[in-house]
């Protein structure tokens, strides 16, 4: 009974469906007839002219992003657990030829606007110094805290007034809004976002990620940044039929509200007491001893250790409802 990551869940029946359908001839790279219907599809989603590139992993969509807002001298401010800064082996630093991370701290992996201009604050306008280019946050965050529409926009219109390109790490995007019920438009374009690395593979795709640009001239030189980082596959009909086929129906919406809902019954058998964040997206962290630990484990549920004292637990789209009220009556039996 599997609670580690969503990166392990199946791809949803739909996305097979679309791959199997998009397994014939066709022309190559991004030239087919899948591929072309990105641009429209994701501007009818989000409400507005979008450039819309299909990526292979969450990484190099982050990475290419940044690239596309960040100068090789430049620095992205980001919060000191961003999955950029921790677990991308410094993958943006890479692709953007060497630009800097700067750390912001915030309770669950947030950032306000006040502890963005404090960071700001310290830097001096003057060559000796790394001078900041963009901001880059996580919306669910690494922490499952969702950032509500006001918050991403009071930190678009810092973006603005300090002239930082904006962009977000949307791996779990789809459990943000699937959160909040609030259009996607209102966590991007409206509130002052540049770029969105929107998160299919946790979410129910097999290998595919989109990398969503509301500034499209941003877009011009990140195609053929794609290509030199050997991200343009021969055959990507495959990556734009798994990304069309979940916007259809709003398969992306029903599958992270299914995480969502398994998640929330874990919170509610944990109690605020073993709770270490509240539960907003489909990450739970929870408070166990070592033996609490084991004692899950030797039951048969798999999760991840998450420093000393303390648990994650990752529901996905396809959580079994029966695994999941296990170990919610484990957890509860502690």
């Amino acid at each position: 009974m599997r609670f580690f990551s969503d990166n392990a869940a199946a791809a949803c029946p739909e996305v097979l469906a679309a791959i199997e359908q998009a397994n014939r001839l066709d022309t190559a790279y991004d030239g087919d007839a899948w591929s072309r219907r990105l641009d429209d599809a994701f501007s009818r989603l989000f409400g507005t002219e979008v450039e819309a590139l299909w990526i292979a992993t969450g990484t190099a969509a982050n990475s290419l992003a940044l690239a596309a807002l960040c100068p090789p001298h430049g620095s992205i401010l980001c919060h000191r657990d961003a999955h950029i800064q921790n677990d991308e082996c410094g993958a943006p630093e890479f692709y953007t030829h060497g630009a800097k991370l700067l750390l912001v701290d915030g309770a669950g992996a947030k950032m306000t606007p006040d502890a963005v201009a404090a960071a700001l604050a310290g830097i001096r306008n003057d060559v000796h110094q790394v001078q900041p280019a963009a901001l880059s946050i996580t919306n669910a965050t690494e922490y499952g805290l969702v950032y509500s529409p006001e918050e991403v926009a009071a930190l678009g219109a810092l973006c603005r007034e300090r002239g930082l390109g904006f962009h977000v790490d949307g791996a779990r995007f789809a459990n943000a809004v699937a959160r909040l019920g609030c259009s996607p438009a209102d966590l991007t374009w409206k509130a002052g976002v540049d770029a969105l690395s929107f998160g299919f593979v946790k979410n129910g795709g097999l290998c595919a990620e989109a990398l969503i640009f509301f500034r499209r001239e941003l877009a011009a030189a990140t195609y053929y940044r794609r290509k030199r980082a050997g991200h343009l596959l021969s055959k990507g009909r495959y990556l734009a039929a798994q990304l069309l086929a979940m916007l259809d129906g709003d398969v992306w919406l029903r599958n992270a509200d299914a995480a969502n809902r398994a998640a929330a019954r874990l919170a509610e058998a944990a109690g605020a007491d073993r709770l270490v964040l509240p539960v907003e997206a489909n990450e739970v962290f929870i408070r166990v001893t070592a033996e609490e630990a084991a004692a899950l484990r030797a039951q048969g549920f798999d999760f991840y250790d998450w420093g000393p004292g303390e648990a994650r637990l990752v529901t996905s789209w396809d959580s079994d409802a029966g695994a999941v009220d296990a170990l919610a009556a484990a957890i509860a039996a502690l």
